[in-house]
C-alpha cells in the first residue's frame, strides 16, 4: 500500500505542474485546472490510503460540507467578486492550517516525543497560517464593502503594536519548542498571530490589495509546506511549495508593476475606496471637464485608424465586456485596428482584466501588455478608458506629492485623443483625483459602462 500511495504522489505532483503550465494562457487555463484538480483527487485519495488512517465518518462530513459550500459559491461568483472570493478561499486554507497545527500540538502531548524540526515546522505553520486567514479575512472586508477600504490605523503606535504581537507569538512558540507543553502557549501562538494578521492588512488601503491578496496567497501556501513536513506527507510539502513559490514570484511582480517595495506596503498601503466625487483639486477650486457623447465618440471612432480600449474595475462592475466585444468587431469591420492595453494591476487581482476579457471571448494576441501598450499610444487616435483611474493617472509621473509617484502607468495621455467612460468624477482606489480627466484633449462619457458601450455600439450601427 506504501508503494502504491508514493505512486499515487508522484502522478499527482506531475498533474500539479502540468496543469499549472495550462494557466499561462486562456486557451489552456480551463484545461490546466481540470487537470490540477485531477491531481488533488488523486493526492487526497492516496493520503486516505495511508496506513492508520481513520474517522472516515468525519472525513466523509468533511467532504460533503465542503462541497455543499464551495460548489455553489464557486458556480454562483460574479466575475467582479472573484478577488474577495479568492481572498475568502485562500484564508480558509491557511486557518485549516493552523487548525492542524493545534491539532498536532494535543495529539503528540506538545510535541514531547518528536523531533526538533517537528515542532518547528508545526509552529511556523500555526503563526503563518493564522495570519494569512485572519489577514485574508480583513482583504474580503475589504474588498466586499463590508470592511472600510481605507488605511484603518491608530497612528504612530500601529508598527510597535506590531512588533510587541509578533515577539509574543514567537516567544510563546519558542516556549513550546524548549519543552513547555501548556495548551494556553499554543492558543497564545495562534491568538498573538491572528492579532498580527488584522494588524498588517488593516492599515492597508483598497490599491495595495492585488499585492496583499497575492502575498496572503504565498503564505498559505508556506504554512501547508511546513505542516506538510511535520505530518511527513509528501504531497502538501509540495503542493505548499508550489503555491507559495508561484505566490511569492506573483507578489514580487504586482510590486514591482506598482513601483513599490512589498516592506513599504505592510507598513501602511496608500489609498482606500472612492474619495468624495468632484473635480476639486483639493482646494475647493473647480476644474473644467469636456463631456461628450456616444454619438460624438462613435464618429471618433469610426474615423480612426487604431483604437486601444483601457479596461479597469469600473468595466468589471458595470459587466460590459461583452458589450466591449460587440463594439471592437464593428470597429475592426469597418477596418480599424483594435487592441486592449492591460495594466498589470488593473481591477482588485493580478490578472483581472484578462479574465474578463476572455470570458467575452476577446482573442488574446489584442491583449497588450504595459510596455508594449506604451510603445504604442503614440500611433493610436482614440484611448477608450473604460472604469481605469489610478493606472492612467499622469500624476504618477509628474507630481512627486502625489502617493502614487513613480507608480507604472498605461501612457494614455500620449494618445491623439482620450475618451473617459464613468458614472461620475468619483476618485480611483488611491483615493486621489486623476489629472487625465483634465487633460484638453480627454473627453468624459458619464454613465454607466455597459449602457455607454451599448450606445455608442448602436450608434456605430448607424454609420
Amino acid at each position: 500500500m506504501t508503494t502504491v500511495v508514493s505512486l499515487l504522489y508522484i502522478v499527482s505532483f506531475a498533474l500539479f505542474i502540468y496543469g499549472l503550465m495550462g494557466l499561462t494562457g486562456p486557451r489552456t487555463a480551463v484545461r490546466g485546472n481540470w487537470i490540477a484538480a485531477v491531481g488533488m483527487g488523486l493526492a487526497v485519495i492516496a493520503t486516505l490510503l495511508l496506513p492508520g488512517m481513520g474517522n472516515w465518518w468525519l472525513i466523509a462530513l468533511g467532504i460533503v460540507l465542503g462541497t455543499v459550500v464551495g460548489v455553489p459559491a464557486a458556480r454562483k461568483v460574479k466575475m467582479t467578486a472573484m478577488p474577495q472570493m479568492v481572498a475568502l478561499f485562500n484564508g480558509v486554507g491557511g486557518g485549516a492550517v493552523a487548525l492542524i497545527a493545534w491539532v498536532e500540538f494535543r495529539t503528540t502531548d506538545g510535541y514531547a516525543h518528536e523531533p526538533l524540526y517537528v515542532a518547528i515546522a508545526s509552529l511556523f505553520a500555526a503563526i503563518v497560517g493564522s495570519i494569512s486567514f485572519w489577514g485574508s479575512n480583513v482583504a474580503f472586508g475589504k474588498l466586499q464593502e463590508l470592511v472600510p477600504s481605507k488605511p484603518i490605523t491608530i497612528g504612530r503606535l500601529q508598527q510597535p503594536l506590531n512588533a510587541v504581537v509578533v515577539v509574543a507569538a514567537v516567544a510563546c512558540a519558542v516556549a513550546i519548542a524548549a519543552g513547555v507543553s501548556s495548551e494556553w502557549l499554543i492558543i497564545g501562538v495562534l491568538v498573538a498571530s491572528a492579532l498580527f494578521g488584522l494588524m498588517v492588512v488593516l492599515p492597508i488601503g483598497g490599491a495595495d490589495m492585488p499585492v496583499v491578496i497575492s502575498l496572503l496567497n504565498a503564505m498559505t501556501g508556506l504554512s501547508a509546506a511546513a505542516m506538510g513536513l511535520a505530518l511527513d506527507n509528501t504531497a502538501l510539502i509540495v503542493a505548499g511549495m508550489i503555491v507559495g513559490a508561484s505566490g511569492s514570484i506573483l507578489t514580487n511582480l504586482m510590486a514591482k508593476a506598482m513601483n513599490r517595495s512589498i516592506p513599504a506596503i505592510i507598513a501602511g498601503g496608500f489609498g482606500g475606496g472612492p474619495a468624495a466625487a468632484g473635480g476639486g483639486t483639493g482646494t475647493g477650486e473647480a476644474r473644467p471637464v469636456r463631456s461628450t457623447s456616444a454619438a460624438d465618440t462613435a464618429i471618433q471612432m469610426a474615423y480612426a485608424s487604431r483604437v486601444v480600449v483601457v479596461p479597469g474595475y469600473g468595466m468589471a462592475v458595470a459587466q460590459a465586456q461583452h458589450a466591449v466585444r460587440e463594439m471592437a468587431d464593428l470597429l475592426e469591420s469597418k477596418g480599424i485596428e483594435v487592441a486592449y492595453a492591460i495594466h498589470p494591476v488593473a481591477g482588485r487581482m493580478p490578472g483581472h482584466m484578462n479574465v474578463l476579457l476572455a470570458e467575452a471571448d476577446v482573442p488574446y494576441d489584442q491583449l497588450k501588455e504595459m510596455d508594449e501598450s506604451n510603445s504604442q499610444f503614440p500611433q493610436t487616435d482614440v484611448a477608450l478608458v473604460i472604469g481605469a483611474n489610478d493606472v492612467t493617472n499622469p500624476a504618477a509621473q509628474s507630481d512627486p506629492s502625489s502617493p502614487i509617484y513613480g507608480m507604472p502607468i498605461l501612457h494614455v495621455n500620449a494618445s491623439r485623443s482620450v475618451i473617459v467612460l464613468k458614472r461620475s468624477m468619483s476618485s480611483g482606489f488611491a483615493g486621489i483625483e486623476n489629472e487625465l480627466f483634465h487633460d484638453p484633449k480627454t473627453s468624459m462619457l458619464f454613465g454607466d459602462a455597459k449602457a455607454s458601450v451599448g450606445d455608442i455600439v448602436e450608434e456605430l450601427k448607424n454609420l
